[in-house]
């Protein structure tokens, strides 16, 4: 196995690491550096480390590997966006702490369009990690843009096209092909997220391609300074601009993925059964689908909020 990890460690030295010039996923994705002005990068990771309520969160009944917070813009009235994805339990929504709301400005002002729901994840160390998947879209506002922002430690975003694209390598790609079954192909791509970095990803690509932060645990020695920065442990905040709100409270759902698109139009959200299942088959379709079908799967809406992943 040493041998192994040793042999895998050489090969990705061959991989070409994809930058702000380079052409990132289906061309709609591209990273920006030194998004914060130089106070506010230099301050945000300890200033997030105190401000943020971390929780921990499971999934299929284990817990992830990292902590997670998540905050949003609630409105006057109380409502708020939510974000639902395939997970036993999701933190509770808080408003925009302080030096979040610094950072949504710098990232609005980037990319031209409103966000207002945050996922704020703690990388402790290389060990941590998220699996490859793609961002479930029935809540995120179609056509705009997911934004992950990171700040610490240099970690690297794996991009891979979904199982079923039949794809081929470009030729003026340096990036190596997987070919997991044989006949499969699977293009891949590498992007180091470097501190006070901004990964600005299209839907597109989302749809198309899945995405991952692998574990990284190769020995300090190894490791450049970017990677060994901040002791290792990395702050990432997820921006979406989120379609779907609750009522203050939480009885009733509306908005682009609920059935009911207008506040007056607000539902009684549903808790598990047949709703639930069919809004689980529909990730799981968009996970792995490159030609997913929103209207179809997300379109009439869903009213469901707990349900647990089986």
């Amino acid at each position: 196995m040493a041998a192994e990890q040793h042999g895998k460690h050489q090969r990705t030295k061959s991989f070409k690491y994809l930058g702000p010039e380079d052409k990132i996923g289906e061309g709609d994705t591209n990273l920006v550096l030194n998004l914060l002005p130089p106070q506010l990068a230099d301050s945000a990771f300890e200033s997030l480390r105190k401000e943020v309520k971390w929780n921990t969160m499971f999934h299929r009944g284990g817990e992830v590997p990292r902590l997670v917070a998540v905050e949003g813009q609630v409105e006057t009235d109380g409502s708020f966006p939510i974000y639902r994805h395939p997970a036993d339990e999701s933190p509770p929504l808080l408003p925009f702490s302080p030096t979040v709301s610094q950072i949504r400005q710098h990232v609005e002002k980037a990319i031209g369009h409103p966000v207002n729901h945050v996922l704020i994840q703690h990388y402790r160390s290389g060990a941590d990690y998220i699996s490859e998947h793609s961002d479930k879209t029935v809540d995120v506002v179609r056509g705009s843009h997911i934004v992950n922002v990171s700040l610490g430690a240099q970690r690297v975003m794996t991009l891979r096209t979904k199982k079923d694209v039949m794809s081929h390598p470009n030729p003026d790609s340096h990036n190596p092909v997987e070919h997991p079954s044989g006949t499969e192909k699977r293009s891949i791509e590498r992007i180091s997220l470097p501190h006070n970095s901004m990964l600005v990803m299209g839907l597109e690509t989302n749809a198309k391609w899945m995405h991952s932060i692998r574990t990284d645990k190769r020995p300090e020695y190894t490791k450049s300074d970017p990677e060994r920065f901040n002791n290792g442990e990395r702050i990432s905040l997820t921006f979406r601009n989120i379609g779907t709100f609750l009522t203050a409270d939480q009885s009733h759902i509306y908005g682009q993925g609920a059935k009911g698109k207008k506040r007056e139009d607000a539902n009684p959200i549903v808790v598990g059964g047949p709703e639930a299942e069919k809004l689980i088959i529909a990730f799981g379709d968009e996970n792995h689908q490159s030609d997913f079908d929103w209207e179809k799967s997300y379109g009439e809406g869903f009213d469901v909020l707990h349900f647990t992943s089986k």
